[in-house]
């Protein structure tokens, strides 16, 4: 059948019971006109823009990652700032032959290892902190409580460890509230020394660490929960399990890939305690056994102006980080059939 058109010409229509519809917007529907859907992009052309999107954060890493290791090259001068590194003698692997030969150095590599041992040991037994402290979280029916608790020990991971000595010299100092209160209720006669003693310093720098990061690293195990399949609690629940023995046997192995990758990567630092904490809560007393080797390294870079000796321990720092990641992430995939990479 044909139509005439409002400019005079004619064009042809196709009934389909009662619905007429124009010939030409058929052909342009086959033809892939403009009414068509747009197309599909292909699976490279998306590839190309996600990786269009993580350039950014390759160009970052590779700035402060990468390309900081070129000052190990620090390591094999004899450097005294401000001379140039071109001026300064090359001598080799005089530093790393320093380390192992000289008795009096290597007495005290071996207490700051032992610290650092200590330290990230302590850390890593205490690992799964978070992970309990998610589990009790999310527990709480209360929302708003929830929020509460959430923000409160989320709050101290911003806070910086300059202001953390702060509140912790306000409150535990001998003229401190706490030694204030102590001596106005009578219960001691001098004040405890709870910062300016050799007692207990490991415990005392974990405590602070868990203070300061334990609610961050709920975050985390919180997400994880929040994505656990709600039909194994409910077929938890038909098979007469409690609330307990649900987080028993559900929650638990749900968050326990995440805690093992979390695991894997904190063993690999082994030797990475960080700096900032140990280094604004140092003093003449507790130095023997709060200098961890990254402390160490600051000491002995900026203390005893000794650049190229520091370069050179941080340089093996790291060369055994990377052994250690290897071996951990080779351990995992053999027993566990899981790895990192």
């Amino acid at each position: 059948m044909q139509s005439q058109g409002v400019d005079g010409s004619s064009a042809e229509t196709t009934v389909a019971g009662n619905e007429v519809r124009p010939r030409g917007l058929l052909l342009r529907k086959r033809r892939g006109g403009a009414g068509s859907p747009p197309k599909i992009l292909s699976n490279k052309s998306q590839g190309f823009r996600l990786w269009l999107l993580i350039v950014p954060f390759l160009i970052l890493a590779v700035l402060f990652c990468y390309f900081p290791l070129f000052g190990w090259i620090y390591a094999f001068f004899d450097y005294e700032p401000p001379i140039p590194l071109g001026q300064s003698q090359f001598v080799g692997l005089q530093w790393f032959r320093m380390l192992f030969q000289n008795p009096a150095q290597l007495h005290t590599i071996g207490q700051v290892l032992i610290n650092t041992f200590a330290m990230s040991g302590l850390n890593i037994l205490t690992s799964f902190f978070p992970l309990i402290f998610a589990i009790a979280l999310n527990e709480i029916r209360a929302k708003w409580f929830k929020n509460l608790i959430q923000t409160l020990t989320t709050l101290p991971n911003f806070i910086s460890w300059v202001l953390v000595y702060a509140v912790a010299f306000a409150m535990f100092s001998s003229t401190g509230m706490v030694n204030e209160l102590l001596q106005n209720m009578h219960l001691i006669a001098q004040p405890i020394k709870f910062l300016d003693s050799d007692s207990l310093t490991w415990l005392k720098m974990l405590l602070w660490t868990l203070w300061k990061s334990i609610g961050w690293g709920s975050i985390l195990y919180l997400a994880g929960i929040s994505g656990i399949d709600q039909e194994l609690y409910e077929a938890a629940q038909v098979d007469g399990a409690n609330r307990f023995q649900q987080i028993l046997h559900v929650t638990i192995p749900q968050l326990l890939p995440t805690y093992f990758v979390l695991l894997m990567l904190a063993i690999s630092n082994f030797l990475n305690n960080g700096m900032d904490q140990y280094f604004v809560f140092q003093n003449a007393f507790n130095l023997q056994h709060i200098q961890v080797l990254d402390l160490y390294v600051y000491n002995v870079g900026m203390g005893n102006n000794s650049l190229s000796l520091a370069t050179a321990i941080s340089m093996l720092k790291s060369l055994v980080s990377v052994v250690l990641l290897v071996v951990v992430n080779s351990l995992s995939k053999h027993t566990r059939g899981e790895s990192i990479v």
